[in-house]
């Protein structure tokens, strides 16, 4: 079994406009909310963003900009969202 990278602006473009979860590397934090946007550098802007550390709401945000370098996984809420054709 050999290992095929497969590319992620297709999913990443086909979220947005989609409820999604964004997992931080550090720590337990994770933002939820609406993907506005992603770039060429794959950050990304939501809005009505929540923040949940150690899956507790600990604030709702609003608009609010990631930077890419800073997450871990992306995934859209529903499973739906997340599949991949490879």
């Amino acid at each position: 079994m050999s290992f095929v990278p497969i590319n992620p602006r297709p999913l990443l473009q086909s979220l947005v406009n989609e409820e999604v979860i964004i997992r931080l590397k550090w720590g337990q934090t994770e933002y939820h909310g609406r993907l506005v946007s992603v770039d060429s550098y794959m950050n990304v802007q939501l809005d009505g963003a929540e923040e949940y550390i150690d899956h507790k709401k600990t604030s709702g945000l609003g608009q609010v900009l990631i930077r890419c370098n800073n997450v871990l996984w992306i995934q859209g809420k529903t499973k739906k969202d997340t599949e991949m054709d490879g």
